[in-house]
């Protein structure tokens, strides 16, 4: 296969036809190396938008970041008249996606703007306009374009709540909105022809799609039906025209907890966390492991933060049901290593699971509340109050440890009585 032309004899950029009928009409940004402040794009990013011919109108697909807007409207005239436009599709309404979408609205007036319920809101902000025109869809509403129709799928939180994918079934290619794709700029464009994009691939994946799992399994129950697939067009990197299933099946497999095919059904798992200065701590933490291993059907573990890196517990945490971390309070605060491990939690769902702190201090003991607060912040339940003690942990305290274990893993199970909250209690 011979590369792409991106631009014609006269310098201009000009369409790549992903098939007779069906163009890319994108823009590359290979120098960009930070994208949304927080990914990594060491190879750049693309702006991928797509442009259909029909046999009663022509279907625009997403635009690209509002600079790179000179390429996307060389493109799409290399290709088609805007009078002849009749569809604009947004699968998703971030800036990268929409930068050029008032000025094509202004060239193409007589177009009609497709977009998801979830997207009305958002559109309205984004372009400061009250008096907007445009249908809003849902998964099964279809426009024609006579010989070609659009389809459209809602998947929501792929990963904004505006999201959707739109499928041409006549040729079945999926344009799936964020979802398949990764920040890897090449303008070879397609994946059989770039260079190797997988760690780009399952770096997007971790990053932006990772926390909404549950999203996209059923964004996945309304793809996989559609396959086998010709191409999968995303709205960044490869165009995935060679074997497009591998990809799908990779998102399957992404978004399936791996701990699952290790612990038993009915049993809960507990993970417990500490960091120790000068070993209270981990007499804590052993205690509460002991006190939470007396109660059947939990699974407990116990890691020292400090002998180990914190990435592959992220995975642990993912498809744990409890996590318990244990702190000394050093100049009023809980140690880097536990707040950078809550840090590296923003990228998976947390919702529900039970959390719990414990720690050792010397003078006033912020971190186990400081902790608690963070958990809360990230939507888990602590539904049993922090356990603090000052200095080194005497017998009696030791015994507090074992029942302050024994009491999470019964509420992981169910067994744990609700506590009659005693006013003193809230001093």
């Amino acid at each position: 296969m011979t590369k792409p032309q991106l631009l014609n004899s006269n310098g201009n950029a000009q369409a790549i036809a992903l098939s007779e009928r069906v163009y890319w009409i994108g823009a590359l940004d290979p120098n960009l190396r930070t994208f949304d402040i927080i990914l990594k794009t060491a190879n750049g990013t693309s702006y991928n938008a797509y442009l259909i011919k029909g046999s009663h109108g022509v279907a625009v697909i997403d635009t690209v970041k509002e600079n790179f807007a000179e390429d996307f409207f060389a493109r799409l005239e290399s290709v088609a008249r805007y009078e002849d436009i009749s569809v604009i599709v947004l699968n998703h309404l971030e800036p990268d996606h929409t930068g050029a979408l008032p000025e094509l609205m202004r060239r193409a007036p007589h177009a009609q703007l497709y977009i998801s319920q979830k997207a009305q809101t958002m559109l309205k902000a984004l372009l400061k306009q009250e008096d907007l025109l445009y249908t809003s869809v849902l998964t099964g509403d279809c426009v024609s374009l006579g010989d070609r129709s659009l389809y459209f799928l809602h998947t929501p939180y792929l990963h904004w709540p505006d999201t959707q994918c739109t499928y041409l079934p006549e040729e079945k290619i999926l344009f799936s909105g964020d979802v398949f794709g990764c920040h890897f700029c090449d303008s070879r464009l397609f994946n059989d022809e770039v260079g190797d994009f997988r760690f780009s691939f399952e770096y997007y994946y971790a990053h932006i799609m990772r926390p909404f799992k549950d999203h996209v399994n059923r964004a996945l129950e309304l793809i996989e039906p559609l396959l086998p697939l010709t191409k999968i067009a995303p709205a960044h990197g490869p165009i995935l025209r060679d074997q497009p299933q591998r990809y799908v099946q990779r998102y399957r497999e992404l978004s399936q907890s791996t701990l699952q095919s290790e612990v038993p059904d009915g049993e809960k798992t507990l993970l417990i966390f500490y960091l120790s200065s000068y070993g209270n701590t981990r007499r804590m933490a052993e205690a509460i492991y002991e006190g939470a291993m007396s109660i059947p059907q939990v699974r407990v573990s116990l890691y020292d933060l400090e002998g180990s890196e914190l990435t592959p517990f992220v995975d642990l945490i993912e498809g744990a049901d409890g996590i318990v971390l244990g702190t000394p309070t050093i100049n009023g605060d809980a140690v880097k290593p536990v707040w950078d491990m809550l840090s590296s939690l923003v990228v998976i769902n947390l919702k529900a699971k039970l959390g719990g702190v414990f720690g050792s201090y010397g003078w006033t003991g912020e971190a186990v509340r400081m902790v608690e607060d963070r958990l809360r912040g990230l939507k888990l339940r602590v539904p049993v109050p922090g356990l603090r003690i000052k200095l080194i942990p005497t017998e009696e305290e030791l015994k507090l440890c074992h029942h302050f274990g024994q009491q999470l893993a019964q509420e992981l199970v169910g067994l744990r009585h609700n506590k009659i909250i005693d006013i003193a209690d809230l001093g």
